[in-house]
């Protein structure tokens, strides 16, 4: 290699230090810069109100407990559960410890149990969606249905008010899943278990002259029925 080579390669090698360095310069001061802002958000965040909680004293959709937990109590804003009638998911027609399940009419329950454990045979299982409420649950889930139906005529043909109410009463159970509300609308009859609304394929109450004369002819929805005009 001639001189010229040897001055032209250590130009070079002294250039890529030289890139090299500078490089390791821009790369720590981006480092830096990124470690200081980390450093700020986290400060402010920490110093930033937890947000209010909504209308229903809850924080996120991203956080919410399941909903049964978190019913707002219409007099009080306190919360609703399962003393008022919500129900845990997995409730089956057998858990006497749930107050929705246990404070059902017995007769409406011993015709629930029965068909359950016949269903049971067919590899079908009863859950509970809602049984027996509160009047307090009942007016909570009115109010909820007018606010997303849009009025009060519109939310009547999905929710009575608690004075018409026969889940406050104890008198009616929504059953899941859509198998067990199938199997019922076949066999309910036969144990004095009847759909008693159209739109309403979940909703059973007990009409023990079923078992003899077959169930009533269903309301189109709750607004036809009598027991809704008090």
């Amino acid at each position: 290699m001639t001189r010229k080579e040897q001055a032209r390669a250590t130009i070079r090698e002294t250039r890529v230090r030289r890139i090299r360095v500078s490089l390791l310069v821009i790369i720590a001061a981006i480092a830096a810069a990124f470690g200081y802002q980390s450093l700020v958000s986290s400060s402010s965040t920490a110093a930033l109100p937890i947000a209010a909680p909504d209308a229903r004293g809850l924080h996120s959709d991203h956080h919410r407990a399941p909903a049964w937990r978190h019913i707002p109590r219409a007099e009080d804003s306190g919360p609703l559960g399962e003393a008022d009638g919500a129900i845990p998911d997995g409730t089956t027609i057998f858990d006497d410890d749930v107050p929705g399940v246990a404070r059902l009419d017995p007769r409406l329950l011993d015709a629930l149990r029965e068909a359950a454990m016949d269903a049971a045979n067919d590899g079908v299982e009863f859950h509970v969606d809602s049984g027996w409420r509160s009047r307090a649950y009942q007016e909570q889930l009115l109010h909820d249905a007018i606010s997303k139906y849009g009025s009060e005529a519109a939310a009547a043909r999905w929710v009575a008010t608690p004075s018409t109410s026969p889940h406050v009463t104890g008198d009616a159970v929504d059953i899941g899943h859509s198998d067990a509300a199938a199997w019922l609308s076949s066999h309910g009859a036969e144990y004095g278990l009847c759909q008693i609304y159209g739109n309403e394929p979940w909703h059973y109450e007990l009409r023990p002259e079923a078992a003899g004369q077959g169930c009533p002819a269903m309301y189109a929805d709750p607004t036809h029925d009598p027991r809704m005009q008090r």
